[in-house]
């Protein structure tokens, strides 16, 4: 058995395919994809929020940091806050290229409410099978998201492809 998934990954590396690897609690791997199930635009530096599962109806996209995914300002706005149930993280690798979402809006005490990192390259289809680190389901429960390192997130909250 050992050497079939040996093989498997051989074949799936051969073809330039990945397979996705999560870490967050209780995320089904089945939900986690390559960007290219979801990116309607491959890596462009972006990060992309959308309110139905399966990448459909798009909210926005940016790429930059939005603190209030509520208010007027900035690339997600009004009802785009606490809406998201797929996300996916087009950015370019280094430095800064993991998006930490944030149960609340920005500030002091956003880390507080809870968090959930998307590494380059990650697409989550469905946020149901998702909690942020304070325990919440990450569906529907997004208000603001900044670029960070992949050390500026705890291993149990870092999903990467």
């Amino acid at each position: 058995m050992r050497k079939t998934a040996t093989a498997a990954a051989v074949l799936l590396a051969t073809l330039g395919l990945t397979v996705p690897v999560t870490a967050a609690q209780a995320a089904p791997a089945a939900q986690a994809r390559v960007l290219a199930d979801c990116s309607p635009a491959g890596v462009n530096g972006r990060v992309y929020a959308w309110r139905d599962a399966n990448c459909s109806g798009l909210l926005g996209s940016t790429e930059g940091n939005d603190a209030n995914w509520g208010n007027s300002s900035g690339a997600f706005q009004g009802s785009d806050d606490n809406s998201a149930t797929s996300v996916a993280n087009n950015g370019y690798t280094g430095g800064r290229d993991v998006v930490a979402f944030y149960r609340l809006t920005g500030g002091s005490d956003a880390w507080a409410g809870g968090y959930l990192c998307v590494g380059p390259g990650v697409a989550l289809r469905d946020l149901r099978g998702y909690t942020f680190t304070n325990g919440d389901n990450a569906n529907d429960r997004i208000s603001s998201h900044e670029w960070v390192t992949s050390g500026g997130c705890g291993g149990r909250a870092f999903i990467s492809g």
